[in-house]
């Protein structure tokens, strides 16, 4: 996905491939922190990370039925001397069997790193915290099936994320504040060893 032609971008709401579709939902700005945890948690500069996330139907672009020639909610950016990318985007949705969670990946050789043949040096998603969900879902008439798959799953029960401790979670939450009106916005901090 990296050497894709318009994957890098910031706002990753419209699909960039064959179509120029929108995704609908409740707005969602995050930012993404990269540190090393061997060096002071400095920020990272250069590292390339990528994030891709399902609608607010629950379905993903290339893949879900329905939304296969689309490819909206996916993206990549290159972190600032601060270690730093923001991605503007919508609220994930609730699918059967999933906490609602966004997907990443980080390629410390940045975007060269897909054409030397290099994978990621981290692949992991971030559960997005429980009084959003149910502020989203309870808010927005486009989450209607995410109402009932979500009140069904918890952290623990989440094939995900229920082999993690408490402390690993807390990690992989971001920090949200906003409302259903006004959107969400928010951060992360990632640590790697580099």
């Amino acid at each position: 996905m990296l050497t894709q032609s318009g994957v890098v971008r910031s706002d990753i709401r419209s699909s960039f491939i064959s179509s120029t579709t929108t995704a609908q939902g409740v707005l969602l700005t995050i930012t993404l922190k990269l540190v090393d945890v061997n060096n002071a948690c400095a920020g990272i500069s250069g590292a390339a990370i990528y994030i891709w996330h399902c609608n607010a139907a629950g379905l993903y672009s290339l893949y879900s039925s329905g939304v296969t020639t689309e490819s909206y909610l996916r993206g990549v950016q290159v972190t600032d001397s601060n270690g730093e990318v923001t991605f503007t985007t919508i609220y994930p949705a609730c699918y059967s069997g999933r906490w609602p969670h966004v997907h990443f990946e980080v390629f410390l050789g940045g975007l060269t790193s897909s054409s030397t043949g290099k994978t990621a040096s981290l692949i992991s998603q971030m559960a997005m915290p429980a009084a959003t969900n149910t502020a989203v879902f309870n808010g927005s008439s486009l989450y209607s099936a995410s109402i009932a798959n979500y009140s069904a799953i918890s952290l623990s029960s989440d094939n995900v994320f229920g082999d993690n401790t408490s402390a690993q979670l807390a990690q992989m939450t971001p920090t949200l504040t906003g409302s259903v009106a006004e959107g969400y916005t928010g951060s992360i901090v990632i640590g790697i060893a580099q």
